[in-house]
């Protein structure tokens, strides 16, 4: 089975930053994809980033594109978004999540992982 635990929000101003951290437990972690949604009050929660464990291969959604970036610790089991140039409609509940996958790809619907984490508010502040 898998844990996964995140943590590293908080209160920041516009353009500011943030890393957010997933600390992950199980037997192995070489067939699953990671990746990182967001929710705020009233929305869907949506895709933001996700990292192949095995190859690091990395996905992100357009409107992160270039500010956050999603990245693994192979030897700590740890998952990371570095968060940079913070802006208002970042603000939301972060998730780090978890899909058993056979290869390679590119998974962007919240229904389609396994596990997830129990979210680290993000607020970002004009």
């Amino acid at each position: 089975q898998v844990q996964l635990v995140d943590s590293g929000g908080g209160l920041v101003q516009a353009g500011g930053s943030l890393r957010l951290s997933c600390a992950a437990s199980g037997r192995t972690f070489s067939y699953y994809t990671m990746g990182w949604f967001r929710q705020a009050p009233g929305k869907e929660r949506e895709f933001v980033a996700s990292i192949s464990w095995s190859s690091g291969t990395t996905y992100y959604a357009d409107s992160v594109k270039g500010r956050f970036t999603i990245s693994r610790d192979n030897a700590n089991y740890m998952v990371y978004l570095q968060m940079n140039s913070l802006k208002p409609e970042d603000t939301a509940v972060y998730y780090c999540a978890a899909k058993w996958v056979v290869g390679d790809g590119y998974y962007f619907g919240a229904r389609e992982y396994d596990y997830w984490g129990q979210g680290t508010q993000v607020t970002v502040s004009s």
